[in-house]
């Protein structure tokens, strides 16, 4: 099943291309320690991919075309983006230079990282791929949603960099993002994942 399609908010809009990074403050079970990439954010709500929740499924067994791409930024899995529509399938890919990432039928995200029409295969692409991440599901907030979890604090809005879409640490990806911003910020990172057992 294919992905949402993204049309509402042009990249720069909003939160679109920043990262949601779990604040201490957020009780969500699903969202403990998520690094979420906003993908569209404008007046009918947000949408992203939760980018540090690997699955163990190969993304060669739900779509093989796929395969070669997700082998050039292992661990070459479907991750799992987020709690709504978790049988919709998302692509993330990163374009092979940043002068052919404005495409047309290329998305851009964050500079060279856009979404991709997971129907048409790899070397059908408007541009030329260097690795592909797929994700099931995303995370999805109504109007006015996300703007009411930030004001309670329940998230860091952070500057997105390509790494963090397709680095091989999932699991260190939030300790890795917040350490990297310094000050208070950098000391959160330290923050145990269930602090009555420190």
């Amino acid at each position: 099943m294919p992905g949402p399609s993204f049309e509402s908010s042009p990249p720069g809009s909003g939160f679109t291309g920043r990262l949601l990074v779990a604040s201490t403050k957020l009780g969500d079970p699903n969202f403990e320690r998520a690094v979420v990439l906003v993908l569209d954010h404008g007046d009918d709500g947000a949408l992203g991919v939760v980018l540090n929740r690997p699955t163990h499924v190969p993304v060669g067994e739900i779509l093989e075309p796929w395969s070669d791409q997700a082998e050039m930024v292992p661990p070459a899995v479907v991750f799992r983006g987020g709690p709504v529509s978790p049988d919709a399938v998302i692509g993330l890919a990163r374009a092979a230079s940043a002068e052919t990432a404005s495409a047309a039928a290329w998305r851009v995200v964050i500079p060279t990282v856009g979404t991709v029409d997971l129907s048409v295969p790899p070397e059908r692409q408007p541009l030329e791929l260097e690795g592909a991440r797929l994700f099931w599901g995303y995370s999805g907030w109504a109007p006015d949603q996300l703007e009411a979890e930030l004001a309670e604090g329940a998230w860091f809005v952070l500057d997105a960099v390509a790494a963090d879409v397709f680095g091989a640490g999932a699991e260190r990806l939030w300790h890795d993002v917040m350490r990297r911003q310094g000050g208070e910020l950098s000391l959160l990172a330290t923050y145990p994942s269930h602090p009555s057992l420190n």
